[in-house]
C-alpha cells in the first residue's frame, strides 16, 4: 500500500508519458476515421469536434498526419474528453461485437439448415429461437438447397432469419 502511495507522488517516467501520448494519438486516429453517424453521437466539446472535422477534411498525406497530431495534442489537454471518447468507442465496439456474433450465429443456423444431415436439429433450434417463423417456407427453401444446391434459396433462408432476429431485438 505504501509503495502505491509513493509511486502516485512521483512524476510519470518519460516512457510512460510517451506511451500515453501514443495512446491519445491512436484515439485521435479512431475519431477521425469513425463513420459520421457514430461520430455525431459522441458528446465532444465544440473545439474538439471542430478539430476532428478539420482533420477529416484535410487531404494531403503529410498535412492530414500533422492535423491528427494536432488533434491528439488538443486531446491531451482535455483528459475528460479523452475519457468520454474512450467510453463511447468501447460501447460502439461492444455493439459491433454483438452484431458480429449474431451474424455468425445466423450463418451457422443457415448452414446447418442447408445440410441434410444437420437439418432436423437446426430446424428445431430455429423454431425454439423464432416460433413465428414460417416453417413451410424454410423447409421448402432448405429442400431446394438439399436437392439442387440452390444458392438463391440459401440466401433467402439467411434473409428471413436475419429479419426475424432484427425484429426480436
Amino acid at each position: 500500500m505504501e509503495e502505491a502511495a509513493l509511486s502516485d507522488d512521483l512524476p510519470l517516467s518519460k516512457t510512460k508519458r510517451k506511451k500515453l501520448a501514443k495512446d491519445v494519438e491512436t484515439l485521435a486516429h479512431r475519431l477521425v476515421e469513425l463513420p459520421l453517424s457514430q461520430f455525431a453521437r459522441l458528446p465532444l466539446d465544440a473545439v474538439v469536434a471542430a478539430e476532428v472535422e478539420t482533420a477529416r477534411a484535410t487531404d494531403g498525406r503529410g498535412s492530414h498526419k500533422r492535423q491528427v497530431k494536432h488533434l491528439a495534442s488538443l486531446l491531451r489537454q482535455r483528459e475528460e474528453q479523452v475519457r468520454v471518447a474512450l467510453e463511447m468507442l468501447e460501447e460502439i465496439d461492444q455493439v459491433r461485437g454483438g452484431e458480429k456474433r449474431q451474424f455468425h450465429q445466423l450463418e451457422d443456423i443457415r448452414d446447418r439448415l442447408c445440410d441434410p444431415q444437420t437439418f432436423a436439429a437446426a430446424f428445431d433450434e430455429m423454431i425454439a429461437l423464432w416460433p413465428a417463423i414460417d416453417r413451410g417456407v424454410i423447409s421448402r427453401l432448405a429442400r431446394s438447397v438439399h436437392t439442387h444446391g440452390d444458392k438463391r434459396a440459401s440466401r433467402e433462408i439467411f434473409k428471413r432469419l436475419r429479419e426475424l432476429a432484427e425484429g426480436a431485438d
